[in-house]
């Protein structure tokens, strides 16, 4: 459940904002105006040097990302906003959407006259039923002050925006088979090429964001990009500005935080988390949602040959800062951002077979790898739970993982392997006592 929250004083999620009175008041759409009046080359270049990364988990450039769009389109273009949230231990979009929906809807407007596009559809997982009210009332509240509509701000360039609901599938997270969903069809991912922005919504040019990608958007345009960029210690890792971060599991006051970029987990889960529930020992913590490897608390940093490095090397990867390129130089991955956290009192091998009973009930089944991989994998979790497994096995995960890693058309694989990779290595004398007391280690306690 969510406890705390914390803001900048620019926050693009403030607490309680949702009414377009409150957005106003604090500079709402102020910037989406300023936007519509400069060239869309200058909208681009401002989030290029904004150097925001993709807040879904890619960690993409968004204004990279913006430039694949055609300067000239015979077919419509689209911006697709992807907010389906399915992400286990992930809540940072859902806080937006529910507390400044009118900071998503400016941010649609400006991306949809960075990239030429004039409709804007922001695809929202089912269960997510708050967020699509306060979302569609944000709409309307907007096209009835004349934001939106054929004339937004008076100025002559249409902007239309949509809420779209999902059914509630995990894979529809990836954004091509978002795509298919949004039109109607099964979501199963697409083979790329070609990408979104040569075909992706109804074969037409399409940008597919992160919503909280596009709800800070509007705070680049009023700073200016080298200004946001600023915020972050991390712009020489060309990660710029402030970012979500969440925390949840074994802490105190789990919650969503928003703070620049550099960040570190120790930060994170100490000084905004609370510490660890019953001032427990830290296990370890999946730093960035349930698809990144699982970090140990005693980790080291050690990345040879890259001087930016240097003042990390030989310390906790708890004090590492929280980056796209500085977890991904050590094996790690940064995600969505919001931190899983396990006490000492944690089982890791309940908790990946919890993982795992997830990832195998929402592979597409498309990819022969992912689909009969991840079950192959819970299987033996299962008998491994049950006190049936043997070491053969045990050793067979790591196999089984490996041979789905790069092996389907999207990242759904490599997502549901990583957790199996990470776990059963760095855990493995666990594993073992569960093949050698017949499931009965004494170490099942509490599950993440």
């Amino acid at each position: 459940m969510l406890q705390k929250t914390t803001f900048l004083s620019h926050s693009y999620a403030k607490p309680d904002g949702h009414t377009l009175a409150a957005y106003e008041a604090s500079g709402g759409y102020t910037n989406a105006r300023k936007a519509l009046g400069m060239t869309r080359d200058a909208v681009v270049d401002e989030v290029k040097k904004a150097k925001i990364r993709g807040r879904g988990g890619a960690g993409f450039d968004c204004g990279t990302k913006w430039t694949f769009m055609p300067k000239e389109s015979k077919k419509p273009c689209y911006l697709v906003v992807n907010a389906d949230e399915g992400e286990p231990g992930t809540f940072k979009d859902r806080t937006i959407m529910e507390r400044n929906p009118h900071a998503v809807v400016e941010g649609c407007i400006i991306g949809c006259f960075g990239i030429g596009a004039h409709a804007a559809y922001i695809y929202v997982r089912d269960e997510l039923h708050l967020s699509k009210e306060r979302l569609w009332a944000a709409i309307e509240e907007a096209r009835a002050k004349g934001y939106l509509g054929p004339k937004p701000f008076g100025i002559d360039y249409p902007v239309e925006v949509y809420v779209q609901t999902g059914a509630g599938a995990y894979i529809c997270g990836e954004e091509t088979a978002l795509l298919n969903s949004l039109e109607g069809r099964r979501g199963e991912p697409r083979y790329k090429p070609p990408f979104p922005a040569q075909v992706g919504a109804f074969g037409c040019p399409t940008t597919v964001n992160n919503l909280e990608t596009i709800a800070v958007v509007p705070t680049v345009i009023g700073m200016g990009g080298d200004a946001f960029c600023r915020l972050s210690s991390l712009a020489l890792f060309n990660d710029g500005g402030a970012r979500l971060f969440g925390v949840s599991g074994h802490v105190k006051t789990p919650g969503v935080f928003e703070c620049a970029v550099g960040l570190t987990l120790r930060e994170l889960i100490y000084d905004l988390g609370g510490g660890i529930l019953g001032d427990k020992q830290l296990l370890a913590v999946i730093p960035g949602g349930s698809s990144c490897p699982v970090m140990l608390a005693d980790e080291i940093v050690n990345v040879p040959g890259d001087p930016r490095f240097e003042p990390y090397n030989g310390k906790s990867v708890l004090d590492l800062p929280l980056g796209v390129e500085t977890f991904r130089a050590v094996g790690g991955m940064l995600g969505t951002c919001c931190a899983i956290v396990l006490s000492e009192d944690a089982d890791p091998v309940l908790a990946l077979h919890n993982l795992m009973r997830f990832y195998r009930h929402e592979s597409c089944g498309q990819c022969t790898p992912c689909r009969e991989g991840c079950g192959w994998i819970e299987r033996i979790l299962d008998k491994l739970v049950e006190g049936h497994a043997t070491m053969d096995e045990l050793d067979q995960l790591h196999r089984i993982a490996s041979d789905i890693t790069g092996n389907t058309i999207c990242a759904f694989g490599d997502g549901a392997a990583q957790p199996v990779l990470s776990f059963v290595r760095k855990f493995r004398k666990q594993f073992e006592d569960y093949v050698l007391t017949g499931g009965k280690s004494q170490t099942k306690k509490l599950v993440a």
